[in-house]
């Protein structure tokens, strides 16, 4: 049995029953998609923590700027905001 986006093949020969082999098969292709997924996931969230900076003493993490303009900028995820009193307050 071939789960065709994905390419993952699988024999199930340990039932005697043509049926049971079938379900057997479908939840190994189904568990080996789940672990695909789980592991995409897991490396997407790594590639996103990596593009963070370091959190250590010394590194700048937002800046506020109070006049002439008012902005508050986050430097790590590059977000912006005017409302600056909402946030100091």
């Amino acid at each position: 049995m071939t789960h065709l986006p994905t390419g993952i093949t699988v024999f199930s020969q340990n039932e005697r029953s043509q049926h049971q082999n079938k379900a057997v098969a479908l939840k190994i292709i189904k568990a080996r998609i789940y672990d695909k997924e789980l592991k995409k996931r897991a490396a997407e969230k790594v590639e996103v923590r990596s593009e963070l900076p370091d959190n250590s003493w010394g590194n700048q993490i937002r800046t506020y700027v109070l006049t002439p303009y008012q902005l508050a900028k986050d430097l790590r995820t590059g977000y912006e905001r005017k409302d600056v009193d909402n946030i100091l307050n």
